[in-house]
């Protein structure tokens, strides 16, 4: 069964109430991932293309990491035209696990 796909379908992220400390170190435990974290930790939000480009990856390999980390919490992803763009969920994950991005981002 195939389901189609609408370019204006709304970016799912889990609502900040429910997210899980468990989840997302397991989520950054990986090195790719938490380079990205650290990538975004500056503040500034970028695209899927420019961070394939600073880690020197496929798109499609960014693009699933990206998407592991919304998925867990760590990362809001904004469609801008057929740009996606990522920043951390900073405010979020400050308020429900304090101290923990400074961990990550050391």
């Amino acid at each position: 069964m195939s389901v189609p796909v609408n370019p204006r379908e709304k970016i799912v992220h889990p609502p900040a109430s429910v997210l899980d400390l468990a989840t997302i170190l397991r989520t950054v435990g990986d090195p790719v991932r938490l380079e990205i974290v650290r990538l975004l930790a500056d503040g500034r939000t970028r695209g899927c293309g420019e961070l394939s480009s600073a880690l020197g990856l496929p798109a499609s390999t960014t693009s699933y990491h990206v998407r592991l980390l919304r998925e867990a919490g760590v990362t809001r992803t904004r469609a801008e035209g057929t740009q996606r763009l990522i920043s951390l969920r900073r405010d979020d994950l400050g308020e429900r696990f304090p101290g923990l991005l400074d961990l990550l981002t050391r």
